[in-house]
């Protein structure tokens, strides 16, 4: 799955115009004025058409004869691309993708750490430990240590698919940590431990038991920050 992150013009073309289908200033089914766009974004036809063609390939935009370039309905985006999940964490919180990532990560996240207690190596409990206490360390950042504990968890799996994964799921859930950590919300540190812990022991039914512990926790944290601010957020499921 290609970056098109800060790469040239064509990398930086294909961003502007995917942030405007997303935001939806580009709706679904709006068919595109190649020529306007060639203007507004000052690049060659060429170059755009280039940058459309990612945008096909990832399920954004179609072409038909009669018809041209149209954006296609959400159904078909391809929501497991990881540039096009960073380009949808890039702007506001999107509710309806951390309400989606909530209920992903109850699935794969306690199988996860099953797993990790049954696989773990040394190396990765030394890479899990090393991110929970940058957690820990007030002066650090505490999202990317939050990603950097679960990217270490799912390593721990051996699995290829799931740490592909993982990949996929970071944006949505740096997305996600900017909103809690940026509220007030219970020190995350006591429950990432308890899934350490239980992954060091290898005890894999305690470490999936920690895990869905703690996304509960984080999902009642989230929605109860989410109401105080106004937004939307469904009512917090128990992931067990």
């Amino acid at each position: 799955m290609a970056d098109y992150q800060l790469r040239g013009v064509h990398g930086q073309t294909v961003a502007a115009l995917a942030g405007r289908i997303l935001s939806g200033d580009l709706p679904e089914g709006a068919t595109l004025d190649l020529m306007a766009l060639r203007e507004e974004l000052d690049v060659s036809l060429t170059a755009l058409r280039e940058a459309l063609k990612v945008l096909s390939a990832k399920g954004l935009v179609d072409a038909r004869q009669k018809r041209g370039t149209f954006v296609r309905p959400k159904a078909f985006w391809n929501m497991f691309d990881v540039d096009v999940m960073r380009w949808r964490s890039a702007g506001p919180p999107d509710m309806d993708l951390l309400e989606n990532l909530t209920e992903v990560r109850s699935v794969i996240e306690p199988a996860a750490a099953r797993m990790a207690a049954e696989r773990a190596t040394d190396e990765d409990l030394a890479d899990m430990t090393a991110a929970l206490e940058r957690m820990a360390d007030a002066s650090d950042d505490a999202v990317e240590a939050d990603l950097e504990f679960h990217r270490a968890l799912f390593g721990a799996t051996h699995n290829q698919l799931l740490m592909e994964m993982q990949r996929v799921l970071a944006n949505g859930l740096a997305m996600r940590d900017k909103v809690v950590h940026g509220a007030e919300a219970d020190d995350p540190v006591p429950s990432h431990r308890k899934v350490l812990e239980a992954v060091r022991d290898q005890d894999a039914v305690g470490a999936e038991r920690a895990m869905r512990d703690l996304l509960d926790k984080a999902n009642e944290d989230f929605a109860r920050i989410a109401a105080s601010s106004g937004g939307r957020a469904r009512k917090p499921r128990r992931a067990g």
